[in-house]
């Protein structure tokens, strides 16, 4: 049975929503504007999704798609949107999210962005999720918003299993040899790393292939011993420098397989420049730090900054940071949660997707007088204020930067101080 209409608007992750008398259809990869006919749906998380349906009548907002997959990829949502109008949306969805109206800065660069893609390797073919089907993948040749090398690398990956007979993974048997192909681009250096997640160990034969198929500054064969569908696992250099390294503005930092960096250096910048125009006083602690990205740009503009992290790799990645900067911080392997936070004039904290949520009562306590959050998750920003956060600190304002183009996420720096 068809169901037909204009979508009138979206859902808070970017769904075209069609409402009819019998409830709602969410319609991916259409906006506000469209008149589309829904033919078949299914039911995913307690919703209905449209598994097929036509455009009928575009929306004006609607701009040209430039990858040729764009429809099925589940990696850009919203390409089909004009740029502009992305990032409208994007700041109307953080207001009706969080119900804080605020500035949004979009990316210097809307393609050829990303400095790390994914590359799943199944038997449905090699590239990145088909959207809304865990089960498959779409089989690229080229990626518009990762690098304009995409189809090199994907050619030298084809190459590479044909010579080696290593399996792609079967994503329903949960079986085989090589699971995803990473690679890592620094934008402002040119260097490039490829890491091939496989659930074998490298014989002699197969890393000399993968040495030889590979053009890269740093090559690495992690070893996957999970059946998890992620991109990790147990990395080893097999040619080239251990890290690579990536420059934005006056800082230059060392990626690893390991590492999380974030993913659109281009706008990192401005991310920086954000949480560095909020941050106030001497004493800065950088919670949940990571690799160090807040805590050194910070330091190298004169703060006294000190990280805490629970990762002891990306605290030693830090630190590593910290030295090749010269700068003179101090990054701790601890649990946010027990974090003591001392006389300090501002905290900067990055929690991950799920949010603070314990550590939320933690600076509710602290003397803190500033408190900078930041996050690609606006519904955990809006829990952990509405049930920590807001008993202590008051929203003094909020900068958006579009570090995503052509998805429906967006990372947000909120300003708080103490009442």
């Amino acid at each position: 049975m068809r169901i037909g209409g204009e979508i009138k608007e979206l859902s808070t992750d970017g769904l075209g929503v069609l409402k009819k008398d019998k409830g709602v259809v969410y319609v991916p990869f259409a906006y506000p504007g469209d008149v589309v006919s829904v033919n078949k749906t299914r039911r995913r998380f307690g919703r209905l999704l449209a598994k097929d349906f036509e455009l009928i009548e575009p929306s004006p907002l609607r701009g040209r798609a430039r990858c040729p997959h764009f429809g099925r990829c589940g990696g850009c949502l919203w390409q089909g949107l004009r740029y502009k109008e992305q990032l409208r949306l994007k700041a109307r969805l953080f207001e009706r999210i969080t119900g804080i109206a605020a500035e949004i800065k979009g990316s210097p660069k809307i393609w050829g962005f990303r400095n790390v893609s994914n590359f799943i390797v199944t038997t449905s073919g090699i590239g990145l999720k088909e959207y809304g089907n865990p089960l498959r993948a779409v089989n690229l040749r080229e990626c518009s918003v990762f690098s304009r090398r995409t189809s090199e690398h994907l050619r030298a990956l084809r190459a590479f299993l044909a010579e080696t007979g290593m399996r792609p993974w079967d994503l329903k048997r949960k079986a085989g040899d090589v699971h995803y192909l990473q690679v890592r681009e620094g934008k402002f250096t040119g260097e490039v790393m490829v890491n091939l997640i496989a659930h074998v160990e490298p014989s002699p034969k197969a890393v000399e292939a993968f040495n030889d198929y590979f053009r890269a500054d740093s090559l690495y064969w992690s070893v996957k011993r999970d059946e998890r569908d992620d991109p990790r696992g147990e990395p080893r250099l097999t040619s080239g420098e251990p890290f690579i390294r990536e420059r934005i503005g006056d800082v230059t930092y060392l990626i690893h397989p390991n590492s999380f960096f974030q993913t659109n250096s281009y706008a990192l910048e401005l991310l920086l420049r954000a949480v560095e125009g909020f941050t106030d006083g001497e004493k800065v602690l950088d919670l949940y730090s990571g690799v160090g990205t807040f805590g050194v740009w910070l330091a190298k503009r004169g703060f006294e900054v000190e990280g805490i992290e629970i990762n002891p790799f990306a605290v030693e990645m830090a630190m590593k940071n910290a030295e090749l900067n010269g700068v003179s911080t101090t990054f701790r392997v601890g649990r946010a949660e027990e974090a003591r936070i001392g006389d300090y004039d501002t905290v900067v904290v990055d929690p991950p997707r799920k949010g603070l949520k314990e550590a939320g009562e933690l600076l509710v306590r602290s003397g803190v007088e500033r408190l900078l959050y930041v996050s690609c998750n606006p519904r955990a920003f809006k829990l952990d204020y509405e049930n920590h956060l807001g008993k202590a600190y008051r929203i003094e304002g909020a900068v958006l930067v579009d570090m995503f183009p052509h998805t429906p996420h967006v990372e947000a720096v909120v300003g708080l101080v103490r009442r």
